[in-house]
């Protein structure tokens, strides 16, 4: 039976918790070596011996994508550990819930673009002639707010459409290098820290204060099969979940129905609490 990832080496930003700890172990799993970067170091240090666990050699690095050297020092360690570099899934990710007329602190625009956008750019940089040595992937975890506004999120929406935007100029770029850039749109997932530590208007995590998932909201297990397939087939874009792509075309013809179906789904969200 084919094992695409037997013995690749796969990079991972914000492996503490959340995706890109499922990522992780999924990976590890399908028998991949790691090289795993977060902020917080014991929560990365239990992903690190649960993958350990499971028989993969693992690198980890204490840092933060917002910090140029830090993108640096991921790809060094990747390549001193590993010896080079297969795929780079930039993960790490911030969000926020708040109507942008009530947002107090508008710093934390600049932190959005900061961790989603500017984050990926920090990492892959260094990667880049990694990649192209081993023909590999840069893997962004984006969301399906790269594509569409989204009531509520204007500052996390700004960020992925930045990151949509760098990433497909990047595929067009590294296409004759051998390099393929994946994009992940993703739904709302379930089982994540992302809601609780999103930014409220004052620039705070929400905490307690999160809202409730939608229905269509999408678990981990379901979204590391999805994202383990298509770099395993090299694709250029996964929406999850697939139907979600039907929203992306009908925003291209009829706009104005696209949103409306968007805003319903955001208020009865409002509504809602876990």
């Amino acid at each position: 039976m084919p094992e695409p990832h037997r013995g690749k080496s796969v990079v991972i930003t914000g492996a503490s918790a959340g995706l890109g700890a499922a990522l992780a172990r999924a990976f590890a799993d399908a028998g991949a070596g790691l090289t795993l970067l977060a902020r917080r170091e014991d929560e990365l240090g239990q992903v690190a011996e649960d993958c350990r666990a499971r028989g993969a050699e693992v690198t980890t690095v204490i840092g933060d994508v917002t910090l140029v050297e830090d993108g640096r020092r991921l790809t060094e360690c990747a390549v001193a550990a590993h010896g080079g570099i297969d795929c780079l899934i930039a993960n790490a990710g911030m969000s926020m819930w708040a109507p942008f007329e009530e947002v107090t602190d508008l710093s934390l625009f600049r932190r959005l673009l900061e961790v989603n956008y500017l984050g990926a750019v920090h990492c892959v940089h260094p990667a880049l002639a990694f990649l192209q040595q081993r023909q590999g992937l840069f893997v962004a975890i984006s969301s399906i707010q790269g594509r569409l506004g989204v009531p509520n999120h204007t500052g996390y929406v700004a960020a992925k459409h930045a990151l949509q935007g760098f990433c497909d100029t990047l595929r067009m770029e590294q296409a004759s290098r051998g390099v393929q850039v994946l994009t992940v749109l993703l739904h709302w997932l379930r089982g994540t820290e992302l809601r609780r530590n999103a930014f409220g208007a004052d620039g705070e995590p929400m905490g307690d204060r999160r809202r409730g998932h939608s229905s269509e909201s999408v678990s981990l297990e379901q979204a590391c099969a999805a994202i383990l397939g298509g770099v395993a087939k090299r694709e250029r874009e996964l929406v999850i979940p697939w139907k979600l792509r039907a929203l992306t075309k009908l925003h291209g013809l009829r706009p104005s129905a696209a949103e409306a179906i968007v805003r319903r789904a955001v208020n009865k969200q409002d509504e809602k609490r876990e």
